[in-house]
Formats: C-alpha cells, sequence, structure tokens
C-alpha cells in the first residue's frame, strides 16, 4: 500500500499495488512540462482518503484523461481514464506519493507528443 498527497496535503489518498515500474515518461506537452512519472492501475486502486471534492479536473487534446489537481497548491496527483479495453484506470503520478525512491524506478519512454 503506498500513501500519496498534493503538496499541501489537502488531497490524500492510497494506491494498492504490488509495485509501481516501469513508470511511463511522457513527452507530450502536458506531461513533459509538469514532469509527471505515472504507474497505471485498476481504478479500484486508488482510494481518496482526504480532499476529493476539493480536486479540479483539467482536460486536453482528446479529452479522456480528467487530470485531477489541487486548487490550493496546483499540484496534480493522478488522472482518471480508461484502458484501451474499456475498464477504467487511474494514472499516479509518483512523485506524489510518500518515500519512493524515483531513481530506482525503471522509466519507460512514451511518445505522446505523436498521439
Amino acid at each position: 500500500m503506498y500513501q500519496g498527497s498534493c503538496h499541501c496535503g489537502q488531497t490524500r489518498f492510497t494506491l494498492a499495488a504490488d509495485a509501481l515500474g516501469p513508470v511511463a515518461e511522457c513527452n507530450c506537452s502536458h506531461c513533459q512540462r509538469k514532469g509527471y512519472l505515472l504507474s497505471f492501475h485498476p481504478r479500484a486502486a486508488l482510494a481518496v482518503q482526504a480532499g476529493e471534492g476539493e480536486l479540479a479536473t483539467y482536460t486536453f487534446h482528446r479529452h479522456v484523461v480528467a487530470h485531477k489537481f489541487c486548487p490550493r497548491c496546483g499540484c496534480a496527483p493522478f488522472g482518471l481514464g480508461q484502458a484501451p479495453d474499456g475498464s477504467e484506470l487511474v494514472a499516479v503520478n509518483v512523485r506524489c506519493l510518500d518515500g519512493i525512491d524515483l531513481a530506482s524506478l525503471p522509466r519507460t519512454p512514451v511518445d505522446g507528443r505523436s498521439f
């Protein structure tokens, strides 16, 4: 079980997952500017403990991913969308998880710029 939050702590969540990596390092205009490292999991693996009602949503391009962010601190801990098979998923920004050694996570480059 992983614990995470936005920067100010208004939004706190847990992620039930055996592993995080490899994480996606996308080069689309949004992910590259924000420095996201994303770990994808079934939507049910995410439990928002606090601040869910306070989160704002940003969408762009095809408007298929609801990028959630805290309007107080601007931190974007996760996005909600669908896998190619239609199942609900969550893309967690591992930079928002507590106690993670980012250097130890294998990274997979994703060419989101070409989508």
